[in-house]
């Protein structure tokens, strides 16, 4: 048989394995399909590659540019995704698990897409919070911007997710403007490969974005500096030795990790049997010790219900469990494929062992198991093992041990605080799932361990047709855990994007300020148009151009006329010694919803133009109160534009409406979509 030669693509070759490669086993027959790794690679020469020519490149593109190469490059992999589902079977993977792999991948680079045109600037700057004023008259002003780093991140993945664990990291990266060197675990390093040229031949990544190393990285982290990042998913252990790595803690290169966590499910005090939260419960259980054959960071690894129903349980989960057809990944009768290897299956096995030491084995049974289509003494084949542990309180093992496979154990609680204090006990977890229909138990739960845990995640019979479930990271959410989940934070939409920027605290005038953040900031210069601005197209409209209108009086009969026309007869409005005993009032005041149609009818042009439609209104305040007879004058400046398509793009304008001593009245931001 020939084996597959899995190359790396460094400094823009790809170059195939070579001194140092190892074989790679199919997880369904344990037999050789390929070879990977490479111990010559130039890795200096790959960080130049993305330091120098990948990194400016990225640079030059803004975010929305970067979010648009993001969702083609989506689009890229999904006209692929049969080829990859191909070979991802000899990963232990089934159809089921190839959705969450690759077609969750995609998915995730979907969101970051989005998420980069809809919540980041069409520009190079990101602005992170509001301006902070520092000086009394504001001409000294603080913004907190985030701007890309300039070396490089070094995504060191594992076998488990050899596409999402890939592109999850990747998205942000390259939205952020920094270029990437991926490093998959080599169990299963042949599907990401395929990934990669997927990409790289789409032509859509700067040269120098993306580089591959399919294997080893040699002493790429010793030459790190703190510009880089090192982006990890694996064991524990190994996020230690590379954490401790002295170049990585001199440079104070950022580390982020997410490594393996005894993540758990707790059954609220009120689900009893046949309610629709045991059941969900149960479902829940059976299918994260199930799904990628449990090898999941998020999957299940303890179950805590109340003392009462811990039979109940056991009894249901385990007729669940005995329906679960293990076999060849490739039938679609199969339900629970392969580990990754028969390593993994090694230690998957010694791992229940030391479980087994506190807790007693009451389904699965590694000796008696039948595998379907394919000889289960050769490929990486275990049946899921549930444990018993009949003292949570006392055990150690159950909370610090994780087999990566089909493994979990139930304890019992004697009350909610017991069960909180058990989930707790792993030290940190990715993510602990509560199934409730009582709020009051939610909210105890969260606020007793949200300290230990990621994320938590509450079901019940009122989300349970739509929700994602327990072991299902998703893009808008954080992805991360304290402790012995790692410490660090992945996805979580923007909030993901900055970890490969840095921010920074720039002070100066608001000329300058706006001028940096591409952003109009009062006190900056206004700047006279040609003409009205809306009669102005989305192109020729500039950062800071300003309309001030003439005054217009408020008198009561417009109080009166808008009180009657729209129903609003509040007594701050219609009665004269009410308003007077209000504190915030000299009298009856004009409505605030008038001044804004007033405001409205004094800036807007009425004749047909590039103005397609008022979408927002955004920061509405108001300031000081307007009696009749005083009069009302508006500024409207253009404050950000941002392209959405082709055809039209959003603008943001500051409008303040000020009275007749030019005292601010009003501030909000108008929201318009321009025609080009």
């Amino acid at each position: 048989m020939t084996l597959q030669q899995i190359s790396s693509f460094a400094a823009g070759e790809w170059i195939a394995p070579g001194s140092g490669a190892r074989t790679i086993a199919s997880a369904i027959t344990g037999e050789p399909i390929a070879t990977a790794g490479n111990d010559a690679l130039d890795v200096q020469a790959m960080l130049d590659f993305a330091r120098n020519t990948g990194g400016p490149a990225l640079r030059r593109m803004t975010f929305h540019e970067r979010a648009k190469m993001l969702k083609a490059l989506a689009q890229a992999l999904g006209t692929r995704k049969q080829a990859l589902y191909d070979l991802s079977f000899n990963t232990g993977a089934t159809q089921s698990d190839h959705l969450i792999d690759i077609d969750g991948g995609i998915g995730t680079m979907f969101v970051f897409a989005s998420k980069g045109r809809r919540e980041m600037p069409d520009g190079h700057v990101y602005l992170d919070g509001d301006v902070e004023q520092l000086s009394r008259n504001g001409t000294f002003l603080g913004q907190h911007v985030c701007t890309p780093l300039q070396g490089v991140a070094v995504h060191i993945n594992a076998f488990n997710f050899p596409v999402w664990g890939m592109l999850e990291k990747l998205a942000p990266t390259l939205l952020a403007g920094v270029p990437a060197i991926v490093k998959p675990a080599t169990n299963s390093c042949y599907v990401t490969e395929l990934a990669v040229k997927i990409m790289l031949d789409s032509g859509l990544l700067p040269v120098g974005a993306l580089q591959l190393v399919s294997g080893g990285l040699g002493d790429m982290l010793d030459r790190l500096s703190c510009q880089d990042v090192v982006s990890f998913t694996g064991s524990a252990d190994t996020a230690l030795k590379l954490r401790q790595n002295p170049v990585i803690l001199q440079n104070s290169v950022r580390f982020v990790a997410e490594q393996d966590s005894l993540n758990a499910s707790i059954l609220g005090p009120g689900a009893e049997p046949d309610t629709p939260e045991f059941d969900l419960f149960v479902k829940e259980v059976a299918r994260e010790m199930t799904t990628k054959a449990g090898q999941k960071c998020t999957a299940i690894r303890r179950i805590i219900a109340p003392q009462a129903r811990v039979e109940a349980v056991i009894e249901a989960l385990s007729v669940r469990l005995a329906k679960t057809v293990i076999g060849d990944p490739r039938l679609e009768t199969t339900r629970m494929g392969a580990l990754v290897s028969n390593g993994q299956k090694a230690d998957v096995l010694a791992k229940a062992e030391i479980i087994g030491q506190e807790a007693e084995r009451v389904f699965g049974s590694p000796d008696t198991f039948h595998v379907q289509g394919a000889d289960g003494s050769k490929g990486a084949f275990v049946p899921p093992m549930l444990f018993h542990c009949a003292d949570p309180d006392g055990a150690q093992r159950v909370h610090d041990t994780e087999a990566f496979g089909p493994v979990s154990t139930i304890m019992g609680y004697r009350d909610l605080d017991h069960a909180i204090a058990i989930a707790n006990r792993g030290q940190g977890s990715l993510v602990t799932s509560l199934i409730t229909h009582d709020p009051g138990t939610a909210r105890q739960v969260v606020l007793g361990a949200g300290a230990y845990h990621g994320r938590i995640y509450i079901n019940n019979r009122d989300s349970m047709k739509e929700s994602t479930g327990h072991g299902s990271p998703l893009p808008h959410m954080v992805h991360g855990g304290p402790g012995r989940a790692g410490g660090g934070e992945e996805m979580g939409g923007v909030r993901g994007v900055k970890h490969y920027m840095q921010r920074t605290a720039v002070q100066g005038s608001p000329e300058m300020l706006a001028t940096i953040g591409e952003k109009w900031v009062p006190g900056a210069a206004e700047i006279q148009g040609p003409a009205h601005p809306f009669t102005r197209k989305f192109g020729e409209l500039a950062i800071g151009e300003t309309l001030h209108t003439a005054p217009r009086t408020v008198t009561m009969d417009d109080i009166e006329h808008f009180a009657h026309f729209t129903g609003d007869t509040f007594y701050a409005h219609m009665d004269e010694d009410a308003a007077k005993r209000n504190p915030f009032f000299p009298g009856r005041v004009a409505h605030g919803y008038l001044l804004l149609s007033f405001a409205a009818g004094l800036f807007v042009e009425p004749n047909e133009g590039p103005v397609l439609a008022n979408t927002g209104l955004d920061g509405l305040r108001f300031m000081k109160p307007v009696s009749a007879g005083d009069s009302i004058k508006v500024r409207l400046t253009v404050k950000k534009k941002t392209r959405r398509t082709d055809e039209y793009g959003e603008v943001r304008w500051h409008v303040t409406l000020t009275n007749q001593d030019d005292e601010l009245v009003a501030e909000y931001e108008l929201l318009t979509m321009n025609a080009y």
